[in-house]
């Protein structure tokens, strides 16, 4: 009599977990690139939307999104500079550039006083002749102990935060000669003096 039990209780165990196999097994799906019948071009796999915003892998390889064109880095930033964009860049630099590389760009941010390795100091001559895409692949694809940012932050912000870094580089080498003459007169004013 135990053995019927044992056997029928093997029984009933094969046969309700094989019922839940077989209910997985026949769920309506499409495997990829299977014909289907439902749809009028025939494909089961339906092309992407327009303006699909892409959140993970993007293939674009064009110059903006790389930073190079035909194997050399940009040498100018594919997108008009101004006000706005420098703003941003800025904003951007302060959030994920100043912990390392300082507010001014000389390398002595928070990371350098913590004791870490010190970052570059972005004001060096090697690093003021270098051309902005490769700037904006070293932001991209990270360098030496420097992460990448690239999920981080997005093409646009990078291109702005390569702009203030420019900006930040010319206004560090400026002389009295690159301001224009209007504003030399305010310079040599002294504090106070209204005149």
């Amino acid at each position: 009599m135990k053995t019927h039990s044992l056997i029928f209780a093997m029984f009933f165990g094969v046969l309700v977990t094989s019922a839940c196999r077989q209910d997985m097994q026949d769920q309506p799906k499409y495997k990829p690139l299977a014909p289907s019948r439902f749809f009028a071009d025939g494909r089961s796999a339906r092309p992407i939307p327009a303006h699909t915003i892409a959140r993970d892998e993007l293939n674009d390889n064009d110059s903006f999104h790389t930073g190079e064109i035909n194997g050399a880095f940009l040498d100018t930033i594919p997108l008009a500079v101004n006000l706005q964009v420098l703003e941003r860049g800025h904003d951007r630099y302060n959030i994920f550039c100043s912990p390392c590389h300082g507010e001014v760009g000389d390398g002595l941010g928070m990371v350098a006083r913590r004791g870490f390795q010190i970052p570059a100091n972005l004001h060096t001559d090697r690093l003021r002749a270098v051309p902005p895409g490769y700037i904006y692949q070293v932001i991209t694809n990270g360098y030496g102990a420097m992460p990448d940012h690239g999920d981080q932050i997005p093409v646009r912000d990078r291109w702005a935060i390569v702009a203030f870094v420019r900006a930040l580089q010319l206004s560090h080498h400026a002389t009295l000669a690159d301001v224009p003459p209007a504003e030399r007169e305010q310079l040599n004013k002294t504090p106070g003096d209204n005149r």
